[in-house]
């Protein structure tokens, strides 16, 4: 990888210049967030390259704040002698914005004043010739996996983001961080009996990834063992979510305790914090500062530390995720949870989250259950988090006497978020793929619907 990659010292100047230029123009306050990006990926089909892309980019936003008038303004054009204007444009749309009470820089007592290392750089960017090996190498593993029939395409890909922070209070941090995948989709069975299925790998660094023939191989397999699903009659019964798909609970959880969310009051969980909502062996954690995390941070985009937070605890609602303004208005601190992109203001987002495993394997959780569903995939995004109703697509494969037989498909499973988390039991799989990881996890009650 390029050095001229990994040094931000230029985008820190540029965010120094700009907040300077903001407090001349007339801001009370200003923070200004400098991101550089550079992707380079490759998509292979038929053991041709389909396409093959690289794409760079240096964005700078800028927010101001006129009493508690706030303004952002952006631009991909970081001349210096431009940020005069720019930094005017922004408190003139400041000083024409409604008040808001709660808006304002984080508190500075608050700010990150170290950085740990979190060994989220892989020095080592790969070529196009890299990628389109790694991407060949899936494809042909999942094609040689009798039964395939035909590819939906294999990919590499790699790159390197960051951003710079600097605000009018004194803070100035950068952080960067690599991205390295490999992913692939094989189809199998002829005409309207065909199924796909895909498996990926995504890691901060090279050596981190899951060979790319493994990837195919287990894309392949996946396939097949789709192949001649069926439906099933609509009744209630326990369902086992695969490692794939059971992080998607723990999504909506963290989209419920969202400060914005609790805020508006449009959550089902707006009145549970120090509630028991999940069975006492229940611990969910969010850790920013987790080595070689997909989405490690040593400080949120308000400048504060990083830290790591059990959402819940022995199956206890322990917290919200807060950035400053959802906690001025909550009359609570701020959980150091702030996202950004260059022309938005901060609002509040999880780092890594994870559920902590249990005791039971996967087979253990499926030997207990006599009629049931086990779930591998899932479609749609049908969660009224107001509610709490839950209703999703789903597809996998039928339990019977402790045994998965065949798959199904065309299912929706249904029930409401807190009567499946108080009835959540982990299995001990858990492994750190994704942003969000949880174990299979064994859930009673729902409603499966098919014909």
């Amino acid at each position: 990888m390029s050095s001229s990659l990994l040094d931000q010292s230029d985008l820190a100047a540029n965010a120094e210049r700009l907040v300077a230029a903001a407090r001349r123009a007339g801001a009370d306050q200003a923070d200004a967030l400098a991101v550089r990006a550079v992707s380079l990926s490759v998509d292979v089909r038929d053991g041709a390259v389909e396409e093959s892309q690289r794409a760079e980019g240096d964005d700078l936003g800028l927010r101001v704040l006129v009493g508690r008038r706030q303004a952002v303004v952006s631009t991909n054009d970081l001349k210096a002698d431009g940020f005069a204007a720019l930094a005017e444009r922004a408190v003139a749309m400041a000083r024409a914005a409604p008040e808001d009470r709660f808006a304002g820089l984080a508190d500075a007592s608050l700010l990150a004043k170290e950085f740990p290392a979190l060994d989220l750089v892989d020095p080592d960017m790969p070529d196009v010739g890299v990628l389109e090996t790694l991407a060949r190498e899936a494809e042909e593993a999942g094609l040689a996996v009798a039964g395939v029939t035909k590819s939906g395409g294999a990919s590499a890909s790699a790159g390197i983001s960051g951003f710079v922070l600097v605000t009018s209070h004194g803070f100035s941090g950068t952080t960067i961080a690599s991205r390295h995948g490999i992913a692939m989709t094989a189809i199998a069975g002829e005409g309207t009996g065909m199924e796909r299925d895909y498996d990926f790998s995504s890691t901060l660094h090279a050596s981190d990834l899951q060979p790319a023939q493994v990837i195919g191989r287990r894309a392949g397999e996946r396939a097949i063992k789709r192949l001649n699903p069926r439906k099933v009659a609509t009744r209630r019964l326990p369902v086992v979510f695969d490692s794939r798909v059971s992080g998607s609970l723990v999504g909506h959880l963290t989209s419920a305790i969202n400060g914005s969310a609790i805020a508006r009051k449009t959550s089902f969980l707006r009145d549970k914090l120090g509630a028991q909502i999940f069975p006492a062996s229940i611990t969910i954690i969010d850790d920013p500062l987790r080595p070689r995390g997909l989405r490690s941070r040593p400080f949120d985009a308000e400048g504060i530390a990083g830290q790591r937070l059990a959402l819940v605890k022995d199956g206890v609602l322990s917290s919200w995720l807060l950035d400053s303004a959802t906690a001025r208005e909550l009359d609570m601190k701020t959980t150091g949870h702030a996202q950004r992109g260059v022309s938005s203001t901060p609002s509040p987002g999880p780092s890594n989250l994870h559920l902590v495993a249990g005791a039971k394997t996967p087979d253990e959780l499926i030997a207990e259950i006599e009629e049931g569903l086990y779930v591998t995939d899932m479609i749609g995004m049908g969660v009224n988090l107001v509610s709490g109703d839950y209703s999703r697509g789903a597809s996998g494969f039928w339990i019977e006497k402790g045994q998965c037989t065949y798959p199904v498909s065309e299912v929706t499973i249904a029930g409401h978020l807190l009567e499946m988390f108080r009835s959540l039991e982990p299995a001990n799989d858990l492994t750190f793929r994704y942003g969000t990881n949880a174990p299979s996890l064994r859930v009673e009650g729902l409603t499966v619907a098919g014909h």
